[in-house]
């Protein structure tokens, strides 16, 4: 049995509109040659979807199954990646920097910061050691779950046989020539994993695993997790480093004498940074790591809301990154809707009556 083959893309050029191209140029015989002679150009190919044999007009080398609906890019060549070792080397080395880092900011936090909040009183410093203890325990958990659980595989689908395949069971498929198994249009294969994942947003290099269907929610809550406990930090130790840090000592500058001198940023930065530096001889380690827990805590929270800001966005829009990229230049409308960060989240069908809806169409694609 065969099956008719759309070819791909559709502007394609068939037989009578090539003879309707060169009606003006040619004479009769000489059209009705060029005419057979495109005809006779048809060959068959096979399907890998489901195994039938395709009549094509033209060597089309991407084409598209009547039947089951399966594409097929006769051009896409499997590319060896020498360097898969080394990326999966640099994965476990950011891995394993990132759980030192929060180790350090955990340990370093406790020892520096006790001291000025148990000072304030017992109770205070109850509440801030459980609260550091929830903090830790949640950030590091939505980390391991990020980094070590399965970023999604795709559903197992049969292919290849064409009584086991049905009309359109495979619509969009196409061939993972690293895999060797067909890949929806939802998945995408990651040469650092080595592997298709479903609804893979990105390849993230920190937790050494890509963020797909079933990491997803984890990274999102590792973010918000992790801004929120760089927040405490930043907050703690500069209320710890207003108590631990000596004072600075303070001389008059000379342009602070009178407006008559000439008043110069240079000059008003170099007294700034003698004043600093003739103190900062007296800071013990308890302030230097206090002043590194700011320092880092406020540049790493700032990142960090860049990246969760851009996620939420892309979820708001219905859509990953990797889906971001793949659909500029298409004229699609998408499913903005607040309704698509309740679902993401969790939240029961139940509850989402009760929740205001800002848009209400689904995805819309405009030809």
């Amino acid at each position: 049995m065969d099956a008719a083959g759309e070819c791909m893309p559709p502007t394609s050029t068939t037989a009578p509109q090539i003879a309707e191209s060169l009606a003006t140029t040619l004479p009769s015989t000489q059209l009705r040659d060029c005419y057979l002679t495109s005809i006779t150009e048809d060959y068959e190919t096979i399907c890998w979807g489901c195994g039938l044999r395709l009549i094509l007009p033209s060597n089309a080398p991407i084409f598209k199954c009547g039947w089951c609906g399966a594409i097929t890019n006769q051009n896409a060549l499997r590319h060896e990646s020498k360097t898969f070792r080394w990326r999966h080397l640099r994965d476990r080395c950011f891995v394993c920097v990132l759980l030192i880092f929060m180790m350090f900011v955990i340990c370093g936090g406790v020892w520096a910061v006790y001291p000025a909040v148990f000072s304030v009183s017992l109770f205070c410093g109850v509440f801030h050691s459980i609260l550091t203890v929830i903090l830790s325990v949640a950030t590091i958990s939505m980390f391991i779950l990020a980094a070590f659980r399965n970023a999604g595989n795709p559903p197992a689908i049969v292919w290849g046989a064409y009584p086991a395949v049905g009309k359109d069971d495979l619509e969009n498929y196409t061939f993972c020539q690293y895999c060797l198994k067909p890949k929806s249009p939802r998945t995408h294969h990651c040469r650092s994993c080595g592997t298709c994942v479903l609804d893979m947003d990105h390849h993230c290099p920190f937790i050494g695993n890509c963020v797909g269907a079933a990491n997803h929610r984890c990274f999102v809550n590792f973010l918000i997790m992790a801004i929120t406990s760089m927040v405490y930090v930043t907050v703690m130790s500069a209320y710890a480093g207003c108590h631990v840090l000596p004072a600075l000592g303070y001389r008059t500058p000379d342009w602070a004498h009178g407006f008559k001198y000439k008043i110069g940023l240079l000059g008003i930065f170099q007294e700034a940074v003698i004043t600093f530096l003739s103190s900062a001889l007296l800071i013990s380690s308890r302030g230097l790591v206090l002043i590194y827990l700011f320092v880092a805590s406020l540049s790493v929270e700032i990142g960090l809301c860049v990246l969760l800001w851009q996620q939420l966005c892309f979820i708001y829009e219905g859509k990953t990154y990797l889906g971001h990229l793949s659909s500029k230049g298409e004229d699609c409308v998408e499913e903005r809707d607040c309704r698509n960060l309740y679902r993401f989240f969790g939240f029961p069908s139940s509850a989402l009556r009760y929740l205001p809806n800002f848009s209400s169409s689904n995805k819309i694609h405009r030809k």
